[in-house]
């Protein structure tokens, strides 16, 4: 794991979501992890998936999983690592951190670029921020581009009709 491998980031506890029938290729990589990183715990959880593509049952199985979990907020740093796994796993790990469910700050690896496919890079890792309110310039740009798009439904005709602007918005 590639997060476990940064030489500024400690991680204590790495909790492996995966599918039963990966337990072999999961106890490697567990193996790899406690290889490259002997501070770090590693916790198996498997969940059932019948088809990970499936935006409903992936949503529905990690928000079940979720809501069993005590989250300690006040004294552990959560990190979301969200690199691996389908895409429809990594929007629903992303929708329920948005949504609290799911504490910590979200976290993706990439290789260096111009890195080839055999080559041992050591990856780099980012945060992905969910705070808005450091997006205040995009935030703005959304409501004038919302009030311009409203502005033309209207053909430039201010109404006072409460009804009316409602159905525009």
């Amino acid at each position: 794991m590639p997060l476990c491998q940064q030489e500024d980031l400690v991680v204590s506890r790495f909790t492996l979501l995966y599918p039963p029938f990966h337990k072999k290729l999961i106890q490697m990589v567990a193996a790899d992890i406690g290889a490259i990183s002997h501070e770090t715990i590693v916790d198996l959880v498997p969940l059932e998936l019948k088809d990970p593509w499936d935006l409903a049952e992936v949503y529905s199985v990690l928000f079940d999983w979720a809501r069993e979990q005590t989250f300690e907020t006040e004294a552990i740093d959560y990190l979301l690592y969200i690199t691996t796994g389908t895409h429809v796993q990594q929007i629903c790990l992303f929708l329920l951190n948005e949504a609290h469910y799911l504490p910590g700050q979200l976290r993706q690896t990439e290789p260096p670029p111009g890195s080839g496919p055999n080559d041992q890079p050591s990856a780099s890792y980012g945060i992905i921020d969910l705070d808005l309110s450091k997006y205040d310039r995009l935030a703005s740009r959304f409501e004038k581009e919302s009030l311009e798009s409203q502005d033309f439904l209207k053909s430039g005709i201010a109404t006072k009709n409460a009804a009316f602007n409602h159905l525009i918005e």
